[in-house]
């Protein structure tokens, strides 16, 4: 009994150091990528878009309110009504336009990173599958320590992977 113990505590420590765990660092991957890449011009572009949009309303507006200041003296009070209220839907459409944008563009960053996030996350499965590992785990999202004796980092091989530089 006294040697089945001495054998376990002895082959413990071996086999506990004989896992593989291994480390990344995504915002260096990912910023590297060609997909973000795209994919920030895109939506800078859409972004653009959407301000020109609402810069036109918003000169139409203001269009409006001074056309509407320099006749306000001369017209009844119907069309004074009429105009003051079109003027107020107006403004009201340019808020909600830019609130609807606003979400649109949040929306389509979430669906791009999400792409570039399961291209990277099935390229971390395809190395620690090959390579054994009992974990890999990415250094950006805040591990406050990580041994470099005892994990290896698998940056370059991920880029690699990837076909990036």
């Amino acid at each position: 009994m006294k040697k089945l113990l001495i054998l376990v505590l002895f082959i413990a420590p071996v086999s506990l150091s004989a896992q593989k765990f291994g480390h990344f660092n995504s915002a260096d991957i990912i910023q590297s990528m060609p997909e973000y890449k795209t994919s920030q011009e895109e939506l800078e572009k859409l972004q653009k878009q959407y301000e020109d949009e609402i810069k036109a309303m918003q000169d139409e507006l203001t269009r409006k309110s001074q056309d509407y200041d320099k006749e306000k003296a001369t017209l009844p009070d119907n069309i004074k009504q009429r105009r003051e209220q079109e003027m107020q839907e107006l403004y009201t459409r340019i808020q909600q336009t830019g609130q609807d944008d606003q979400q649109a563009l949040q929306k389509a960053s979430a669906e791009k990173m999400q792409a570039i996030a399961d291209k990277v996350k099935n390229a971390v499965k395809a190395i620690g599958e090959a390579g054994g590992y009992v974990y890999i785990m990415d250094v950006t999202s805040g591990i406050p320590y990580i041994s470099e004796k005892m994990s290896t980092d698998i940056t370059s091989e991920l880029k690699s992977k990837l076909g990036l530089k």
